[in-house]
């Protein structure tokens, strides 16, 4: 039997996998969500989402891509891992996302033509929104940046043609304000920051309750969680790993809830990273 099951759970309760379902909406991912929406509806072109490592930006990220499936007017398009070596590689790549047929040995030039093309046909003559989002957006070299800047010229008198957005760590924000005629172009700019105390204890809470927990005891003490906040400075991703260590240790253990001196043990064991 699972771990989560001995515990009443029908879910694993703090994966750290992007799922959209157990992305928790605090005060600033509802707000990022919301202004992401707005931009994207009014087909305003670049929105640029940035956070520290652990904050939930993918997950929310994945949370857009799930709403933006239920419109047959908007495709939506990701990369995950945006590390191209030249710009024709980045080209194909973003061609077959799209679907761009082109032939086998197409020049850069030849792709950027064929996906302008294909742009124009389903932003204007189908009036699709077509959006591009890029995840960890701070390793994209500064060649696919231009070609970005580039496919932001393309539009009409209304609005862009392509919706892009930027998912990254805050040192991408000094690399686009230096580049020319590309900070005045982002339409959106959010960062997500962490949570706060209150926000921990609410996602600690609907984390359990998306998984099915439904007994009448509290599996963490307020005590716990106040501990726990503090740890981990309010990154879901830290706040994840640190329950489900907390919830291993209830079941190894045969204990029924997570308490502060159950923390204090889990904290005094962690693993610490070698520093040189």
């Amino acid at each position: 039997m699972s771990y989560y099951r001995v515990l009443g759970l029908e879910k694993e309760p703090f994966s750290t996998s992007p799922d959209p379902d157990f992305l928790f909406m605090s005060r600033c991912h509802k707000a990022a969500l919301f202004r992401l929406q707005v931009a994207l509806d009014l087909r305003r072109g670049m929105s640029v989402l940035l956070g520290d490592v652990g904050t939930g930006k993918t997950t929310l990220s994945r949370k857009l891509a799930k709403v933006s499936d239920k419109d047959k007017n908007v495709e939506l398009h990701m990369m995950l891992n945006p590390f191209f070596r030249t710009e024709r590689q980045f080209l194909l790549r973003l061609a077959a996302l799209m679907g761009v047929r082109h032939a086998a040995r197409t020049t850069a030039f030849d792709l950027m033509e064929n996906i302008e093309r294909e742009l124009f046909r389903r932003g204007v003559e189908e009036n699709r929104t077509v959006i591009l989002l890029l995840d960890e957006a701070q390793m994209l070299p500064d060649f696919v940046l231009e070609i970005l800047r580039v496919l932001l010229n393309y539009e009409t008198n209304e609005f862009k043609i392509l919706q892009l957005i930027l998912v990254g760590q805050m040192e991408l924000l000094p690399r686009l304000s230096r580049i020319p005629n590309f900070w005045d172009r982002i339409a959106l700019k959010q960062i997500i920051r962490p949570l706060d105390h209150d926000e921990v204890r609410a996602v600690i809470r609907f984390r359990l309750e998306q998984a099915g927990y439904r007994r009448s005891q509290p599996l963490f003490t307020d005590t716990a969680i106040h501990r726990i906040a503090g740890h981990t400075g309010g990154y879901p991703r830290k706040v994840a790993l640190l329950c489900h260590n907390a919830l291993e240790y209830l079941v190894m253990h045969d204990r029924q809830q997570v308490d502060v001196e159950l923390v204090e043990r889990l904290l005094a064991e962690e693993v610490q990273p070698i520093l040189a």
